[in-house]
């Protein structure tokens, strides 16, 4: 089993646009918090956190995975 190089070039690039998109992210989320109903309010930063883990937990395993070859 060999890995994949067009897999390791997009996690390649992907690990350094992350923190620019959790960045913006964060900052819209910031910007308009405080204009939104309490239930918007709760959906956004859960469904922030739950990408913002789940893509990092993503990026994770595919450079372990692909790395290791497995």
């Amino acid at each position: 089993v060999l890995s994949s190089l067009p897999l390791q070039v997009m996690l390649y690039f992907n690990v350094y646009y992350f923190p620019v998109w959790c960045l913006a992210e964060g900052t819209m989320l910031q910007l308009k918090y405080h204009l939104l109903p309490w239930h918007y309010q709760f959906l956004l930063v859960t469904a922030f956190l739950i990408l913002s883990l789940a893509e990092g937990s993503r990026l994770y395993l595919g450079y372990l995975g692909n790395l290791q070859e497995k």
